[in-house]
């Protein structure tokens, strides 16, 4: 019998922009290798202070969208009273509060059960931090 829990660190090169990564087809060939056809749960983690999943429609403008929200609701501004770091950086450590460093997910016979037009992404404002990891959790 496979494991009850499989564990795996993805290594994401974010960039230096403002990025929504997805990571629905590393979800999937990881649940193809620990699932084995099995029922249970995919977390997905990223260790980061300034970043978060989203589980969001990607490629029709929704995570552009969701960009362009996030700099009005978290303006790169001198408000935040967290200063170092890149002007308005600040902000960068109030975004998991909004976007959660974490999504639980179904897995139904080894599969991701996403909605449609659903997709699971990792959500980096930080433009100071270039480089990620996402910790993906099966249990099942």
């Amino acid at each position: 019998m496979p494991d009850a829990f499989t564990t795996r660190v993805l290594q994401v090169a974010t960039g230096t922009r403002e990025r929504v990564v997805d990571l629905t087809a590393d979800c999937e060939a990881f649940l193809r290798e620990a699932a084995s056809g099995r029922d249970g749960l995919l977390n997905v983690f990223t260790p980061h202070a300034t970043a978060g999943i989203a589980v969001i429609e990607t490629g029709s403008g929704s995570d552009d969208d969701l960009l362009a929200t996030l700099h009005t609701l978290l303006p790169a501004d001198d408000r935040w009273q967290h200063r170092h770091g890149s002007p308005g950086h600040g902000r960068d450590h109030v975004l998991p509060a909004l976007v959660p460093p974490h999504a639980t997910l179904p897995v139904i016979d080894g599969q991701l059960a996403l909605g449609t037009w659903q997709s699971v992404c990792l959500v980096d404002t930080n433009i100071s931090n270039v480089n990620r990891q996402v910790r993906l959790s099966f249990l099942g």
